[in-house]
């Protein structure tokens, strides 16, 4: 397993991300330290950069952006998110995408 990921005993994932936001397009940008550094778009403005992040992975993983929760970072660009019905080898090709 992976140190950006890890799966609790209950099956919940949780995420440690670095966001960028503001970029030009949102995509996944490759490792940076111990977390995923993922680019978004949406500015870091009222909270749209951390609703353009939960709505970005749970698209990619194709579940409902209610499995997805933010646990800590709203106002950082380090993330935690945890992720509620997600296979972990979906997770880990977040990281060669």
């Amino acid at each position: 397993m992976s140190d950006w990921f890890r799966q609790a005993a209950d099956g919940r994932i949780t995420l440690t991300l670095h966001i960028q936001p503001g970029a030009k397009k949102t995509e996944f940008a490759g490792l940076h330290g111990d977390a995923l550094k993922i680019r978004l778009a949406a500015p870091p403005v009222d909270g749209k950069a951390n609703e353009a992040l939960v709505r970005f992975i749970a698209e990619k993983l194709k579940l409902p952006k209610s499995a997805v929760n933010l646990k800590s970072g709203q106002t950082s660009r380090r993330k935690v998110l945890e992720v509620q019905g997600a296979e972990v080898g979906a997770i880990a090709a977040f990281a060669s995408a």
